[in-house]
Protein backbone atom coordinates (compact mmCIF):
# COMPACT_ATOMS: atom_id res chain seq x y z
CA UNK A 1 0.00 0.00 0.00
CA UNK A 2 2.53 2.45 0.78
CA UNK A 3 4.53 1.68 -2.46
CA UNK A 4 1.40 2.65 -4.65
CA UNK A 5 0.95 5.78 -2.79
CA UNK A 6 4.80 6.41 -3.38
CA UNK A 7 3.90 5.72 -7.32
CA UNK A 8 0.79 7.83 -6.81
CA UNK A 9 2.61 10.42 -5.91
CA UNK A 10 5.50 10.16 -8.36
CA UNK A 11 2.75 9.92 -11.30
CA UNK A 12 1.35 13.11 -9.62
CA UNK A 13 4.58 14.88 -9.31
CA UNK A 14 5.51 13.98 -13.05
CA UNK A 15 2.17 15.05 -14.47
CA UNK A 16 2.40 18.60 -12.39
CA UNK A 17 6.13 19.29 -13.99
CA UNK A 18 4.98 17.84 -17.85
CA UNK A 19 2.08 20.36 -17.31
CA UNK A 20 4.17 22.86 -15.97
CA UNK A 21 6.38 22.81 -18.68
CA UNK A 22 3.72 22.31 -21.65
CA UNK A 23 2.14 25.53 -20.49
CA UNK A 24 5.53 27.28 -20.57
CA UNK A 25 6.94 26.02 -23.70
CA UNK A 26 3.28 27.44 -25.32
CA UNK A 27 3.29 30.63 -23.84
CA UNK A 28 6.33 31.39 -25.18
CA UNK A 29 5.66 30.31 -28.18
CA UNK A 30 2.76 33.01 -28.12
CA UNK A 31 5.22 35.44 -27.03
CA UNK A 32 3.53 35.63 -23.19
CA UNK A 33 6.71 34.21 -21.10
CA UNK A 34 10.20 35.25 -21.24
CA UNK A 35 12.70 32.11 -22.35
CA UNK A 36 15.90 31.77 -21.24
CA UNK A 37 19.02 32.05 -24.16
CA UNK A 38 21.53 29.44 -24.02
CA UNK A 39 25.47 31.12 -24.26
CA UNK A 40 26.99 31.37 -28.01
CA UNK A 41 29.46 28.58 -27.68
CA UNK A 42 27.01 26.43 -26.62
CA UNK A 43 24.32 27.41 -29.70
CA UNK A 44 27.48 27.28 -31.96
CA UNK A 45 27.96 23.91 -30.44
CA UNK A 46 24.51 22.53 -30.99
CA UNK A 47 24.91 23.58 -34.28
CA UNK A 48 27.63 21.57 -35.38
CA UNK A 49 26.80 18.38 -33.83
CA UNK A 50 23.29 18.80 -35.48
CA UNK A 51 25.44 19.67 -39.01
CA UNK A 52 27.34 16.68 -38.49
CA UNK A 53 24.52 14.42 -37.98
CA UNK A 54 22.65 15.22 -41.44
CA UNK A 55 25.53 14.95 -43.26
CA UNK A 56 26.90 12.01 -41.69
CA UNK A 57 23.44 10.21 -42.52
CA UNK A 58 23.60 11.74 -46.51
CA UNK A 59 27.40 10.52 -46.38
CA UNK A 60 26.37 7.15 -44.89
CA UNK A 61 23.57 6.34 -46.99
CA UNK A 62 24.76 7.40 -50.23
CA UNK A 63 28.32 5.65 -49.41
CA UNK A 64 25.83 2.33 -49.30
CA UNK A 65 24.33 3.15 -52.51
CA UNK A 66 27.19 3.62 -54.21
CA UNK A 67 28.85 0.37 -52.87
CA UNK A 68 25.56 -2.22 -53.36
CA UNK A 69 23.09 -0.27 -56.05
CA UNK A 70 20.55 -3.16 -55.23
CA UNK A 71 17.94 -1.65 -53.22
CA UNK A 72 16.55 -5.23 -52.24
CA UNK A 73 19.96 -6.46 -51.35
CA UNK A 74 20.84 -3.47 -49.46
CA UNK A 75 17.32 -4.28 -47.77
CA UNK A 76 18.26 -7.84 -46.89
CA UNK A 77 21.90 -7.06 -45.79
CA UNK A 78 19.90 -3.99 -43.44
CA UNK A 79 17.56 -7.41 -41.91
CA UNK A 80 20.37 -9.80 -41.41
CA UNK A 81 22.74 -6.99 -39.18
CA UNK A 82 19.47 -6.32 -37.10
CA UNK A 83 19.24 -10.16 -36.83
CA UNK A 84 22.56 -10.41 -35.96
CA UNK A 85 23.29 -13.01 -38.50
CA UNK A 86 25.44 -13.27 -41.55
CA UNK A 87 24.18 -12.14 -44.83
CA UNK A 88 24.24 -15.31 -47.07
CA UNK A 89 26.68 -14.81 -49.69
CA UNK A 90 25.64 -13.46 -53.64
CA UNK A 91 27.61 -13.44 -56.64
CA UNK A 92 27.75 -9.76 -57.87
CA UNK A 93 27.31 -8.26 -61.47
CA UNK A 94 31.25 -8.35 -63.30
CA UNK A 95 31.32 -11.98 -61.37
CA UNK A 96 28.12 -13.19 -63.42
CA UNK A 97 29.51 -11.17 -66.41
CA UNK A 98 32.73 -13.30 -65.89
CA UNK A 99 30.84 -16.31 -65.79
CA UNK A 100 28.42 -16.04 -68.63
CA UNK A 101 31.28 -15.08 -71.07
CA UNK A 102 33.74 -18.23 -69.74
CA UNK A 103 30.52 -20.67 -70.26
CA UNK A 104 30.36 -18.87 -73.91
CA UNK A 105 33.90 -18.69 -74.81
CA UNK A 106 33.90 -22.76 -73.94
CA UNK A 107 30.96 -23.93 -75.86
CA UNK A 108 32.11 -21.74 -79.13
CA UNK A 109 35.32 -23.25 -78.42
CA UNK A 110 38.57 -22.02 -76.57
CA UNK A 111 40.52 -22.93 -79.92
CA UNK A 112 38.52 -20.06 -82.00
CA UNK A 113 39.66 -16.44 -81.51
CA UNK A 114 35.91 -15.42 -80.20
CA UNK A 115 35.82 -18.02 -77.84
CA UNK A 116 39.36 -17.57 -76.96
CA UNK A 117 38.60 -13.79 -76.29
CA UNK A 118 35.68 -14.47 -74.57
CA UNK A 119 37.26 -16.67 -71.98
CA UNK A 120 40.02 -14.46 -71.49
CA UNK A 121 37.83 -11.34 -71.00
CA UNK A 122 35.38 -13.57 -68.31
CA UNK A 123 38.79 -14.26 -66.24
CA UNK A 124 39.66 -10.61 -65.79
CA UNK A 125 35.53 -9.77 -64.99
CA UNK A 126 35.48 -11.94 -62.17
CA UNK A 127 39.01 -10.79 -60.72
CA UNK A 128 37.66 -7.67 -60.94
CA UNK A 129 34.39 -8.56 -58.72
CA UNK A 130 36.35 -10.24 -56.30
CA UNK A 131 38.27 -6.77 -56.14
CA UNK A 132 34.84 -4.93 -55.92
CA UNK A 133 33.87 -7.44 -53.26
CA UNK A 134 36.59 -6.73 -51.66
CA UNK A 135 36.45 -2.85 -51.70
CA UNK A 136 32.86 -3.75 -50.29
CA UNK A 137 34.04 -5.12 -47.26
CA UNK A 138 36.72 -2.97 -46.55
CA UNK A 139 34.45 0.04 -46.67
CA UNK A 140 32.23 -1.10 -44.68
CA UNK A 141 34.38 -1.81 -41.76
CA UNK A 142 36.76 0.88 -41.80
CA UNK A 143 34.24 3.74 -43.36
CA UNK A 144 30.67 2.82 -42.90
CA UNK A 145 30.84 1.16 -39.37
CA UNK A 146 32.25 4.27 -37.68
CA UNK A 147 29.85 6.63 -39.61
CA UNK A 148 26.97 4.07 -38.39
CA UNK A 149 28.56 3.93 -34.54
CA UNK A 150 28.45 7.93 -34.27
CA UNK A 151 24.30 7.93 -35.53
CA UNK A 152 23.38 5.16 -33.23
CA UNK A 153 25.79 5.75 -30.49
CA UNK A 154 27.21 8.74 -30.03
CA UNK A 155 24.61 11.34 -31.44
CA UNK A 156 21.93 9.52 -29.80
CA UNK A 157 23.28 10.43 -26.36
CA UNK A 158 24.13 13.74 -27.78
CA UNK A 159 20.18 13.97 -28.36
CA UNK A 160 19.06 12.61 -25.01
CA UNK A 161 20.90 14.89 -22.97
CA UNK A 162 19.95 18.22 -25.21
CA UNK A 163 16.09 17.35 -24.74
CA UNK A 164 17.13 17.05 -20.72
CA UNK A 165 18.56 20.93 -21.22
CA UNK A 166 15.39 22.10 -22.99
CA UNK A 167 13.27 20.26 -20.54
CA UNK A 168 15.71 21.58 -17.64
CA UNK A 169 15.44 25.63 -19.29
CA UNK A 170 11.59 25.09 -18.84
CA UNK A 171 11.60 24.17 -15.81
CA UNK A 172 13.81 27.27 -14.82
CA UNK A 173 11.84 29.68 -16.98
CA UNK A 174 8.71 28.12 -15.34
CA UNK A 175 9.82 28.77 -11.55
CA UNK A 176 11.26 32.52 -12.59
CA UNK A 177 7.65 33.08 -13.93
CA UNK A 178 6.18 31.62 -10.57
CA UNK A 179 8.48 34.18 -8.83
CA UNK A 180 7.70 36.70 -10.38
CA UNK A 181 4.06 36.59 -10.09
CA UNK A 182 4.27 35.78 -6.31
CA UNK A 183 6.10 39.18 -6.09
CA UNK A 184 3.77 40.73 -8.62
CA UNK A 185 1.14 39.56 -5.91
CA UNK A 186 3.02 40.42 -2.32
CA UNK A 187 3.35 44.04 -3.71
CA UNK A 188 -0.07 43.92 -4.44
CA UNK A 189 -1.14 43.00 -1.13
CA UNK A 190 0.62 45.16 0.80
CA UNK A 191 -0.24 48.31 -0.90
CA UNK A 192 -3.75 47.47 -0.07
CA UNK A 193 -2.44 46.22 3.92
CA UNK A 194 -1.04 49.45 4.19
CA UNK A 195 -4.22 51.29 3.27
CA UNK A 196 -6.53 52.99 5.68
CA UNK A 197 -8.84 50.51 5.95
CA UNK A 198 -12.18 50.36 8.68
CA UNK A 199 -12.73 46.78 10.89
CA UNK A 200 -10.45 44.77 12.67
CA UNK A 201 -11.34 41.96 10.73
CA UNK A 202 -10.28 43.06 7.45
CA UNK A 203 -6.84 43.90 8.83
CA UNK A 204 -6.52 40.51 10.18
CA UNK A 205 -7.60 38.76 6.71
CA UNK A 206 -5.04 41.17 4.87
CA UNK A 207 -2.13 40.30 6.87
CA UNK A 208 -2.96 36.65 6.64
CA UNK A 209 -2.55 37.21 3.28
CA UNK A 210 0.73 39.12 3.34
CA UNK A 211 1.78 36.34 5.05
CA UNK A 212 0.75 33.57 2.94
CA UNK A 213 2.21 35.44 -0.24
CA UNK A 214 5.86 36.19 1.54
CA UNK A 215 6.23 32.27 2.28
CA UNK A 216 5.07 31.50 -1.24
CA UNK A 217 7.70 33.86 -2.62
CA UNK A 218 10.21 32.31 -0.50
CA UNK A 219 9.13 29.18 -1.97
CA UNK A 220 9.63 30.11 -4.95
CA UNK A 221 13.15 31.94 -4.71
CA UNK A 222 13.96 28.28 -3.08
CA UNK A 223 12.54 26.33 -6.19
CA UNK A 224 14.21 28.81 -8.88
CA UNK A 225 17.85 28.38 -7.19
CA UNK A 226 17.11 24.51 -7.38
CA UNK A 227 16.28 24.72 -11.12
CA UNK A 228 19.15 27.43 -11.77
CA UNK A 229 21.58 24.69 -10.31
CA UNK A 230 20.09 21.43 -11.93
CA UNK A 231 20.29 23.82 -15.41
CA UNK A 232 23.75 24.99 -15.19
CA UNK A 233 24.55 21.09 -14.47
CA UNK A 234 22.60 19.94 -17.43
CA UNK A 235 24.37 22.73 -19.48
CA UNK A 236 27.89 21.92 -18.90
CA UNK A 237 27.22 17.65 -19.16
CA UNK A 238 25.96 18.73 -22.41
CA UNK A 239 28.78 21.27 -23.42
CA UNK A 240 31.50 18.46 -22.90
CA UNK A 241 29.37 16.27 -25.09
CA UNK A 242 29.31 18.26 -27.81
CA UNK A 243 32.91 19.39 -27.59
CA UNK A 244 33.69 16.11 -28.19
CA UNK A 245 32.55 17.07 -31.69
CA UNK A 246 35.83 17.97 -32.95
CA UNK A 247 37.01 14.57 -32.28
CA UNK A 248 34.80 12.56 -34.09
CA UNK A 249 35.84 15.08 -36.96
CA UNK A 250 39.35 13.65 -36.56
CA UNK A 251 38.26 10.02 -36.63
CA UNK A 252 35.82 10.53 -39.29
CA UNK A 253 38.91 12.30 -41.01
CA UNK A 254 40.81 9.00 -40.90
CA UNK A 255 38.24 6.83 -41.76
CA UNK A 256 37.64 8.66 -45.02
CA UNK A 257 41.25 8.39 -46.14
CA UNK A 258 40.99 4.87 -45.26
CA UNK A 259 38.30 4.75 -47.54
CA UNK A 260 40.03 6.73 -50.53
CA UNK A 261 42.94 3.95 -49.99
CA UNK A 262 40.73 1.34 -50.52
CA UNK A 263 38.97 3.16 -53.94
CA UNK A 264 41.86 3.43 -55.10
CA UNK A 265 43.70 0.10 -54.25
CA UNK A 266 40.21 -1.04 -56.33
CA UNK A 267 40.54 0.82 -59.59
CA UNK A 268 45.14 0.28 -59.56
CA UNK A 269 43.92 -3.18 -59.82
CA UNK A 270 41.05 -2.83 -62.23
CA UNK A 271 43.09 -0.74 -64.48
CA UNK A 272 46.06 -3.12 -64.07
CA UNK A 273 43.70 -6.17 -64.89
CA UNK A 274 41.96 -4.23 -68.14
CA UNK A 275 45.74 -3.70 -69.29
CA UNK A 276 46.57 -7.53 -68.67
CA UNK A 277 43.71 -8.32 -70.97
CA UNK A 278 44.59 -5.55 -73.67
CA UNK A 279 48.04 -6.82 -73.98
CA UNK A 280 46.62 -10.65 -73.99
CA UNK A 281 44.18 -9.80 -76.65
CA UNK A 282 46.76 -7.78 -78.62
CA UNK A 283 49.27 -10.39 -78.75
CA UNK A 284 46.58 -12.60 -79.63
CA UNK A 285 44.22 -11.49 -81.72
CA UNK A 286 46.15 -8.94 -83.79
CA UNK A 287 44.68 -9.73 -87.29
CA UNK A 288 41.19 -9.68 -85.82
CA UNK A 289 41.01 -5.76 -84.50
CA UNK A 290 40.34 -4.31 -87.50
CA UNK A 291 39.00 -5.08 -91.52
CA UNK A 292 38.28 -2.65 -94.27
CA UNK A 293 34.29 -3.16 -93.24
CA UNK A 294 34.23 -1.78 -89.90
CA UNK A 295 35.86 1.13 -87.88
CA UNK A 296 38.66 0.13 -86.42
CA UNK A 297 38.95 1.16 -82.29
CA UNK A 298 42.34 1.29 -80.47
CA UNK A 299 42.16 0.33 -76.89
CA UNK A 300 43.31 2.50 -74.32
CA UNK A 301 46.78 3.26 -74.08
CA UNK A 302 49.14 1.66 -71.52
CA UNK A 303 50.77 3.82 -68.96
CA UNK A 304 54.49 4.44 -69.41
CA UNK A 305 55.05 3.16 -65.93
CA UNK A 306 52.97 -0.19 -64.92
CA UNK A 307 53.48 1.05 -61.12
CA UNK A 308 50.80 3.18 -59.54
CA UNK A 309 51.77 5.16 -56.39
CA UNK A 310 50.04 5.26 -53.52
CA UNK A 311 49.86 8.88 -54.25
CA UNK A 312 47.83 9.63 -57.61
CA UNK A 313 46.45 6.80 -60.12
CA UNK A 314 47.60 7.47 -63.27
CA UNK A 315 44.37 8.49 -65.98
CA UNK A 316 43.84 6.82 -68.98
CA UNK A 317 41.49 7.98 -71.91
CA UNK A 318 38.50 6.37 -73.29
CA UNK A 319 38.74 4.37 -76.52
CA UNK A 320 39.81 6.22 -79.65
CA UNK A 321 38.39 5.84 -83.27
CA UNK A 322 41.31 5.99 -85.93
CA UNK A 323 39.39 6.01 -89.27
CA UNK A 324 39.81 3.28 -91.57
CA UNK A 325 41.46 5.87 -94.82
CA UNK A 326 44.25 6.06 -92.45
CA UNK A 327 44.96 2.62 -91.67
CA UNK A 328 44.74 1.55 -95.37
CA UNK A 329 47.32 5.01 -95.94
CA UNK A 330 49.95 3.56 -93.39
CA UNK A 331 49.32 -0.01 -94.83
CA UNK A 332 49.81 1.12 -98.62
CA UNK A 333 52.48 3.85 -98.09
CA UNK A 334 55.75 3.35 -100.13
CA UNK A 335 58.64 3.80 -98.15
CA UNK A 336 59.29 5.14 -94.87
CA UNK A 337 56.58 8.12 -93.23
CA UNK A 338 56.55 9.67 -90.32
CA UNK A 339 53.91 9.26 -87.88
CA UNK A 340 52.61 10.38 -83.94
CA UNK A 341 52.07 8.27 -81.49
CA UNK A 342 49.06 8.69 -80.27
CA UNK A 343 49.29 6.87 -76.76
CA UNK A 344 52.03 4.78 -74.94
CA UNK A 345 52.63 1.08 -75.84
CA UNK A 346 54.50 -1.04 -73.81
CA UNK A 347 56.64 -3.66 -76.48
CA UNK A 348 55.33 -7.40 -75.05
CA UNK A 349 58.96 -8.90 -76.39
CA UNK A 350 62.19 -8.37 -77.87
CA UNK A 351 60.36 -7.84 -81.57
CA UNK A 352 58.41 -4.87 -80.58
CA UNK A 353 59.33 -1.40 -79.92
CA UNK A 354 57.91 0.58 -76.90
CA UNK A 355 56.05 3.90 -77.76
CA UNK A 356 55.52 6.88 -75.80
CA UNK A 357 52.54 9.25 -76.53
CA UNK A 358 53.37 12.41 -79.20
CA UNK A 359 56.67 11.26 -80.07
CA UNK A 360 56.97 11.23 -83.92
CA UNK A 361 58.81 7.98 -85.25
CA UNK A 362 59.50 6.49 -88.47
CA UNK A 363 57.38 3.73 -89.88
CA UNK A 364 57.42 1.56 -93.04
CA UNK A 365 55.75 -1.94 -94.03
CA UNK A 366 57.51 -4.82 -94.27
CA UNK A 367 56.52 -7.93 -96.85
CA UNK A 368 54.30 -10.79 -94.91
CA UNK A 369 54.50 -9.06 -91.85
CA UNK A 370 50.87 -8.97 -89.92
CA UNK A 371 48.09 -6.17 -91.45
CA UNK A 372 47.78 -4.39 -88.57
CA UNK A 373 51.72 -3.87 -87.63
CA UNK A 374 53.98 -1.85 -89.09
CA UNK A 375 57.91 -1.53 -88.66
CA UNK A 376 58.63 1.24 -86.24
CA UNK A 377 62.34 3.06 -86.21
CA UNK A 378 63.69 5.60 -83.44
CA UNK A 379 67.32 6.40 -83.69
CA UNK A 380 69.07 2.89 -83.21
CA UNK A 381 66.00 1.33 -82.08
CA UNK A 382 63.72 -0.54 -84.52
CA UNK A 383 60.86 -3.12 -83.94
CA UNK A 384 57.28 -3.78 -84.94
CA UNK A 385 54.86 -1.17 -83.55
CA UNK A 386 50.73 -1.69 -83.75
CA UNK A 387 49.41 0.01 -86.75
CA UNK A 388 46.18 1.59 -84.34
CA UNK A 389 48.65 3.41 -81.78
CA UNK A 390 49.48 5.81 -84.97
CA UNK A 391 48.53 9.14 -86.73
CA UNK A 392 50.45 9.08 -90.14
CA UNK A 393 51.70 12.82 -90.44
CA UNK A 394 51.57 14.66 -94.07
Amino acid sequence: MNIMDFNVKKLAADAGTFLSRAVQFTEEKLGQAEKTELDAHLENLLSKAECTKIWTEKIMKQTEVLLQPNPNARIEEFVYEKLDRKAPSRINNPELLGQYMIDAGTEFGPGTAYGNALIKCGETQKRIGTADRELIQTSALNFLTPLRNFIEGDYKTIAKERKLLQNKRLDLDAAKTRLKKAKAAETRASQLNSARLEGDNIMVNFSYMLNFLHVKWLKSEQELRITQSEFDRQAEITRLLLEGISSTHAHHLRCLNDFVEAQMTYYAQCYQYMLDLQKQLGRCFPSNYCNNNQTSVAPAPSASSNVIGSSALTSTSGLVITSPSNLIDLKECSGSRKARVLYDYDAANSSELSLLADEVITVFSVVGMDSDWLMGERGNQKGRVPITYLELLN
